[in-house]
């Protein structure tokens, strides 16, 4: 059995999240994927192999363990910051 700590995260470009399998990743569709602040980006996780779908993209930037994640998302390109 597989917990959080033994997921993958993949960053990529927006324009290329059309060639996910949403089946294969454990995001239910393109309306629910979390965006960068610009709106450039956007990441999809995964638990065990790598999904095929994850292969064919060009702009991929990881794959990346929970912990590296989790400083990715908490950059400004990630979160807003509040002053």
């Amino acid at each position: 059995m597989t917990t959080a700590v033994n997921r993958q995260f993949i960053i990529f470009n927006i324009n290329e999240v059309n060639k996910i399998e949403f089946a294969e990743v454990l995001e239910t569709s393109i309306d629910t994927v979390r965006k960068s602040i610009d709106g450039t980006k956007t990441f999809v996780k995964w638990e065990g192999t790598t999904p095929e779908c994850i292969k064919t993209l060009t702009t991929a930037e990881g794959p990346y363990n929970l912990e590296e994640i989790a400083v990715i998302l908490e950059s400004e390109q990630w979160s807003e910051l509040i002053t």
